[in-house]
């Protein structure tokens, strides 16, 4: 399979998948927005709370990737930029993601 197929096949995967979690975050971030301190720490201290917050971040970081990773491919013409740009921007979608679930997970212990 050629490689644009691929990317455009996960773009819609991940935009599929996106849309149910965003609805879920919306929603439940409007619930907890006036709610003290405590009652977030235990919104976010549940279970099914942390792995969709979790699978969130992944995912729209997965896709914003992708997305950037396009506009990289057409818009920048030297080829040791553009490699340069899209490990950087491969690095950062893995490393950010990690870390905020990392300390969304220590933040709740």
């Amino acid at each position: 399979m050629i490689n644009a197929t691929k990317k455009w096949i996960f773009l819609k995967l991940s935009t599929i998948v996106l849309i149910p979690l965003m609805f879920w975050f919306i929603i439940n971030f409007v619930s907890i927005y006036d709610k003290s301190h405590s009652k977030i720490l235990d919104f976010f201290s549940q279970q099914p709370s942390k792995f969709l917050l979790s699978l969130l971040l992944i995912i729209a970081f997965f896709h914003s990737a992708l997305t950037i990773s396009e506009i990289f491919e057409d818009y920048i013409h030297i080829q040791k930029i553009k490699i340069v740009a899209n490990k950087l921007l491969y690095f950062f979608a893995i490393i950010i993601p990690l870390i905020t679930i990392t300390v969304l997970l220590k933040f709740s212990l």
